[in-house]
């Protein structure tokens, strides 16, 4: 995979995009602010909720399925350099962790696995990816090496979303599009809101994202709400899904 041109502009969904250093370095405070809430933030969830959630979800995956707690997955960072991006493992053990997606009909997917997997629980150890550096609590979902390049080929510039950290949650995510990308809608629709969220990121709007993103996991586990947002489509497809 070729790397990111930061001195070259782009047209994103028919918008003139400004050469990608310019969204560094015109916001160095902004960075710097984003980075320093990462850390905060991470240790506080990695000190008060996975120091006892770990052991006590480890337990249940344990006695549910075979296998380890985590499932650690190669993916797309920023810069499309590869990262190991960590989760509650939600499928029973096989060898195609880094290039065969999964539906929520899966077989391979444990009882307990739904679950985490249906209120994204199972995203919450990468609190520690964020703390590392390989990740932000807010930005463009990472991929896997596969779907990057997929779709590279199918959207012009895709690489751009790579410019800034991959985030747990988005702005795609809080507008709907969760989970596996069903069809070429679902996938263009993330990228638009991805490319959306880089030109005008701020911490105004990171907090309203996991603002969001707070009420509609609650949503999903104390009322059962389905996440899926006003602007979702499910559109029938025998397309191939790509991880999200």
């Amino acid at each position: 995979m070729t790397t990111i041109d930061q001195t070259k502009s782009y047209r994103v969904m028919g918008i003139r995009i400004m050469p990608l250093k310019s969204y560094i370095n015109n916001k160095p405070v902004f960075f710097l602010a984003k980075r320093i809430f990462d850390i905060v933030m991470s240790t506080v969830v990695i000190v008060f909720l996975l120091s006892w959630f770990i052991p006590l979800l480890g337990i249940l995956i344990k006695l549910n399925s075979n296998g380890p707690i985590f499932f650690v997955q190669r993916r797309v960072g920023r810069g499309l350099k590869s990262f190991g991006c960590i989760k509650f493992r939600t499928m029973y053990l096989n060898g195609e962790k880094d290039a065969s997606k999964s539906d929520e009909n899966d077989n391979r997917v444990t009882s307990i696995g739904r679950f985490l997997r249906i209120t994204s629980l199972d995203e919450l150890p990468q609190f520690i990816n964020v703390l590392i550096g390989d990740m932000s609590i807010v930005g463009p979902r990472p991929h896997m090496f596969s779907d990057c390049n997929k779709f590279s080929g199918y959207i012009h510039d895709y690489k751009f979303r790579s410019i800034v950290r991959p985030g747990i949650t988005g702005l795609a995510q809080v507008n709907g599009f969760r989970g596996p990308a069903e069809d070429s809608y679902n996938v263009t629709s993330r990228f638009y809101y991805d490319a959306l969220y880089i030109r005008h990121m701020d911490a105004r709007l990171d907090t309203k994202i996991i603002f969001n993103t707070a009420l509609q996991v609650l949503s999903i586990i104390f009322f059962k709400k389905n996440a899926e947002g006003r602007n979702y489509k499910r559109v029938k497809t025998k397309a191939k899904k790509i991880a999200a």
